[in-house]
C-alpha cells in the first residue's frame, strides 16, 4: 500500500529526522491535508468543499470516537488479531508466515498495523515493485516498536484509519465513506465495514475478489448479512461514480477564497441564510419554467460593514457566476438619476413631469422612449415617475442631468463594469442600456442606504473601513423615501404585490429589453437584497416582470431577515424640511412632500406650453460632451433643443447658427463653448456654457 501523500510524509520525514525518532501522534495530525479545501460561514460552519488536490482525495482527519466501531473490529480481524496483545510486532504471527512461505509460490506477509502504519508515515519504508529488502523490513520493524512506545494503541489505529488507502484515490477513512456509501464514518454499518476492511490488502482489487474477501470476514465475525447480500453492496459501492455532497453549495465563493488543499476559511456568509436563499430561488425557478425562466441569482449584504451574508451564483446546476456576471440593469439605475437631478436642485420630488411620447434626435436617428405597458400617463410627480418606473420622464430627467455627468454618477456608486464612454450608452442609459453585475448594482444600492456613503462589498472579514461620500446625503434620503412609497408606485403595481413588505423597506424593479433580465433591488435599515433571475444563454422570458419574476425572491429573503425584527425608516438628514403641497390643476391628490431646504413649494402649478419661458434643454448648463473616438469626425453630431425656442434663434460662441423652433445638428469640436438663444434684436434669453472633450484614437 502506497501513501500518496508526497508533502506529507516529506514533512514527516523531516520531523523524524529532527528528532532521531519516529514522528509523535500530534506531529501527524498538525501536518495531515485534506485534498479538499473548507469554505467556512461567519459562524465557523462549513457550507462548501473544494477539491485542491487531485492526485489523491482525503477528507479531514476523523477522530476514533467519530468512526463506527464496526470497522476497527473489522480491520483487526482482517490485519492484526493480536493488536492490542504485542509491542508493535507479531513475531508470532512472522514466525508462521515464515514458515508457510518456505511451502508457498507466494510470499505471505505478517504486517501488524502498527508497522503498516510505519511504513506509511516513513517513505523510506515504502516497498518497490521487487518489495522490501531485508533491510528495510528491520527499519519497519524498529520504527513499529518505536510507535508501539510511544503512541496509544487508539492513536495507532485512529492514524492508520486515516492514512490507509481504500479504493482508487479514496484515502482515509473520511473519503471512503464518503465515496463508497455516501456516508458519514460514523454511520457505518457491519457489512459496509468488512467491506473497507476486504479493499485494505489489495484496493485495487476486483469487485469478485472483494466480496469474497469481505464474505469471509463477515463469516468470521458472525455476521448476519450472506454473501449475495455482501456482493451486492460492494457493486453498488464500486459504482458510485464521485463523492456524495453533503453541503449545501457555495461554489463560486469557494472558487474565489479557497486556494490551497486542507484550507479552511471563514467567510462573511451565513450559513442558514445562504441555504434559504438558494432554496427560495430553486423554487421561484421552477415556478417559472413555464416562462422559459431558468437562471438565477441572490445577494444580500449587510448595510453597515459591506459584508456578504449570502452569495448565490445560480440555482445549482450551471457553473455561470449569476452575481459576477454582466447583464443590462434594466429601470434599477433610474434611483440614481434622480438622485443626481434633486442634488443638482433641477428637479424635487413634487416636479411634474410630462409622460408624453417624445423623440430625440441622436447621431444614429431618432429615439422614442415607450413604458413598459406601452401606455402614458401625462403630467405626474417626480416621486411617481420614479416610484412606478416610467420611462418617458426618466429620460427627460437625462437631457436635464446630462448624460456625461449621470455616466460619472453610476461610475462614482461603483458600476465599474461602464467602461465606455457615455455616448455609447446615449439615452437609453436612463433606462438600463448597460451593463452591469449584480454584485456591484446591489452594492451601489447600498450606498443610497447608507445616505450617500460608498464602501466596498467583501467576502471575508475585515476591519471596517471609513466610506467616502458620494452621494448627497438629502438627495439619498428623498429617493429612499420615494422607493419605499407604495402610493407612488400603485400607478404601475397596484397597492398589493411582493415590494409591499410588513416593515420599512425601498425597492426598485427593472426590466431588460425583450425580457432577457429582471431585477429586484432593495433595501431595509440592516440588509440590502439583490435578486437577478434570466436565462445565461441570453434567451428572452416569456411574459415576466419585475413584480412576477424576481420580485417574490426578494421579498422571501427580505422577511427571513426580518423575521425577528423590523426595520425603520431612516431620519431626515439636516437639510431636508417637509411640506404640505397642492397641485393646480390637481393632477395628484395634496400630500406632504421632502424637500432639500430652499427647494420646497407649497403649490405645484401647472405651466402650459404656450405660457412657458425660452429654456435650453440640451445641453444642460456646465455639461461636459466626450466625443466617440470609433465614429468619424464628420459624422459626429450634438443636437441642441429648445423649449418655446419659436421666433428665436441659436448662438453658438457668439456666432448664429439657426432658428430654434426645432433641435438643430451641430458638428462637435473639442473646447469650452457658450450656447444662446437670441431674440430677433440678437438678445440673448437663455444661455448654457459646455465643454467638448476630445479623445485621441489609437
Amino acid at each position: 500500500m502506497k501513501l500518496r501523500t508526497g508533502p506529507l510524509m516529506a514533512a514527516l520525514a523531516l520531523a523524524s529526522a529532527a528528532a532521531h525518532a519516529v514522528p509523535t501522534f500530534d506531529q501527524v495530525r498538525a501536518v495531515y491535508r485534506s485534498s479538499d479545501a473548507e469554505l467556512l460561514d461567519r459562524h465557523g460552519e462549513a457550507i462548501q468543499s473544494l477539491r485542491i488536490d487531485m492526485a489523491v482525495r482525503r477528507l479531514p482527519w476523523v477522530a476514533l470516537n467519530d468512526i463506527s466501531p464496526a470497522l476497527p473490529a473489522a480491520v483487526l480481524q482482517a490485519e492484526d488479531q493480536r493488536f492490542y496483545e504485542h509491542n508493535g510486532v507479531d513475531w508470532s504471527a512472522a514466525a508462521k508466515a515464515a514458515w508457510d512461505n518456505l511451502f508457498r509460490k507466494r510470499p505471505r506477509g505478517a504486517s501488524t498495523i502498527t508497522m503498516q502504519l510505519a511504513a506509511l508515515l516513513d517513505p523510506a519504508l515504502q516497498p518497490t515493485s521487487q518489495g522490501r529488502n531485508w533491510s528495510q523490513k528491520w527499519d519497519q520493524v524498529k520504527a513499529a516498536r518505536e510507535l508501539d512506545d510511544g503512541w496509544s494503541k487508539q492513536q495507532i489505529i485512529e492514524a492508520y484509519l486515516n492514512l490507509v488507502s481504500y479504493r482508487g484515490e479514496l484515502q482515509g477513512v473520511g473519503a471512503a465513506a464518503r465515496g463508497l456509501f455516501g456516508k458519514a464514518p460514523s454511520g457505518l454499518d457491519l457489512s459496509e465495514s468488512v467491506i473497507l476492511a476486504g479493499l485494505l490488502r489489495g484496493p485495487a482489487a476486483a469487485q469478485k475478489v472483494v466480496a469474497q474477501r469481505a464474505c469471509g470476514l463477515a463469516h468470521e465475525l458472525h455476521l448476519p448479512a450472506t454473501c449475495s447480500e455482501i456482493q451486492l453492496r460492494v457493486i453498488i459501492a464500486m459504482s458510485r461514480p464521485q463523492l456524495a455532497a453533503n453541503l449545501p453549495p457555495a461554489p463560486q465563493v469557494a472558487q474565489q477564497l479557497l486556494t490551497r488543499s486542507g484550507q479552511a476559511v471563514r467567510s462573511t456568509l451565513d450559513a442558514n441564510l445562504q441555504r434559504h436563499a438558494q432554496n427560495v430561488l430553486r423554487q421561484q425557478l421552477t415556478a417559472l419554467n413555464g416562462r422559459n425562466v431558468n437562471d438565477g441569482a441572490v445577494i444580500v449584504l449587510d448595510n453597515a460593514s459591506g459584508e456578504i451574508l449570502a452569495y448565490v451564483g445560480n440555482a445549482g446546476g450551471r457553473e455561470v457566476d449569476g452575481v459576477a456576471a454582466l447583464r443590462q440593469a434594466g429601470s434599477t439605475l433610474k434611483p440614481f438619476l434622480y438622485e443626481l437631478a434633486l442634488e443638482r436642485r433641477q428637479l424635487t420630488a413634487a416636479s411634474l413631469m410630462d409622460d408624453a411620447p417624445i423623440d430625440i434626435s441622436t447621431a444614429s436617428g431618432m429615439y422614442a422612449p415607450q413604458n413598459y405597458d406601452k401606455g402614458f400617463k401625462g403630467y405626474v410627480s417626480a416621486r411617481t415617475s420614479l416610484a412606478s418606473s416610467l420611462n418617458v420622464p426618466a429620460v427627460r430627467t437625462l437631457m436635464m442631468t446630462g448624460l456625461e455627468r449621470f455616466h460619472e454618477r453610476l461610475r462614482d456608486v461603483g458600476l465599474g463594469s461602464l467602461t465606455q464612454p457615455a455616448e455609447y450608452y446615449g439615452y437609453s442609459l436612463a433606462l438600463g442600456s448597460a451593463e452591469v453585475s449584480l454584485l456591484e448594482l446591489t452594492n451601489a444600492y447600498r450606498t443610497l442606504a447608507n445616505g450617500g456613503l460608498y464602501g466596498e462589498a467583501t467576502l471575508l472579514p475585515r476591519a471596517a473601513a471609513a466610506p467616502r461620500r458620494v452621494l448627497d446625503a438629502r438627495a439619498s434620503f428623498i429617493v429612499s423615501d420615494i422607493l419605499a412609497d407604495r402610493a407612488a408606485r400603485s400607478l404601475t403595481f397596484g397597492l398589493k404585490n411582493e415590494l409591499a413588505t410588513t416593515f420599512w423597506a425601498a425597492v426598485k424593479t427593472g426590466t431588460s429589453k425583450d425580457m432577457r433580465d429582471n431585477w429586484c433591488i432593495g433595501y431595509s435599515d440592516r440588509y440590502t437584497v439583490g435578486v437577478w433571475v434570466g436565462n445565461f444563454d441570453g434567451q428572452s422570458m416569456w411574459d415576466v416582470s419585475g413584480v412576477s419574476g424576481a420580485a417574490p425572491v426578494w421579498r422571501d429573503v427580505m422577511d427571513y431577515l426580518h423575521r425577528s425584527q423590523g426595520s425603520r425608516a431612516p431620519k431626515a438628514p439636516a437639510g431636508v424640511v417637509r411640506q404640505q403641497i397642492t397641485y393646480q390643476p390637481a393632477v395628484e391628490a395634496a400630500r406632504n412632500e421632502w424637500f432639500i431646504a430652499g427647494t420646497e413649494s407649497p403649490l405645484i402649478a401647472l405651466v402650459q406650453d404656450g405660457q412657458r419661458g425660452p429654456k435650453i434643454l440640451y445641453p444642460g448648463d456646465a455639461s461636459i460632451i466626450a466625443l466617440d473616438p470609433d465614429i468619424p469626425d464628420a459624422t459626429q453630431r450634438v443636437f441642441f433643443q429648445a423649449q418655446a425656442g419659436r421666433g428665436l434663434s441659436w448662438q453658438l460662441d457668439g456666432e448664429p447658427l439657426g432658428q430654434a423652433s426645432v433641435s438643430y445638428s451641430w458638428r462637435p469640436t473639442p473646447g469650452a463653448h457658450r450656447l444662446a438663444l437670441i431674440d430677433a434684436n440678437a438678445k440673448p434669453v437663455a444661455t448654457t456654457s459646455f465643454q467638448v472633450r476630445g479623445t485621441e484614437r489609437q
